[in-house]
């Protein structure tokens, strides 16, 4: 199984989200992450759509996604090729001692502390996965008390565009 981050541009339509899932489900095809905003033109929204499989799976979901109406344009976002992030909202409960080494953490992950109160800190940390998932390894010390991820985003390298 390898996994891929396929980026698509589409019509800025009602319902085209659901559409792109949908047809995940349908097929019985599973979605790692899913994320979805407005571009820099109206008409178009931007997905980026995280998924796993063998590369038979893989080539099949491509091809469905492509023959979806409001689909104008999917382009694989390569590692090496391309700048993929995700964003994570970490609630820790937290004394005050444990405060301290939470925020140390933070730091070396230059993690943001985005609340602090009595007995808890909110962490925000922007990353690739691995970073996120070193961040959140070592929280595990820790009592977490919320977690919230964002899925995957990036754009291509250069001047390639969608």
């Amino acid at each position: 199984m390898k996994q891929i981050v396929l980026s698509l541009l589409v019509d800025n339509n009602p319902g085209v989200l659901a559409r792109v899932a949908s047809l995940f489900s349908r097929r019985g095809y599973n979605i790692d992450t899913i994320t979805a905003g407005a571009t820099s033109d109206p008409r178009y929204t931007r997905i980026t759509v995280t998924v796993s499989g063998d590369d038979r799976i893989l080539e099949q979901i491509r091809n469905q996604i492509a023959k979806l109406e409001d689909v104008r344009r999917i382009i694989e976002l390569y590692d090496k090729e391309s700048v993929c992030r995700e964003l994570v909202l970490v609630k820790v409960m937290a004394d005050r001692t444990e405060k301290q080494d939470i925020i140390a953490i933070a730091d070396v992950f230059r993690a943001k502390i985005v609340d602090v109160s009595v007995n808890s800190l909110i962490i925000e940390l922007t990353g690739n996965q691995n970073k996120l998932d070193a961040f959140l390894n070592l929280m595990k010390d820790f009592e977490i008390l919320e977690l919230v991820r964002t899925g995957i985003t990036g754009l291509a390298r250069g001047m390639d565009t969608l």
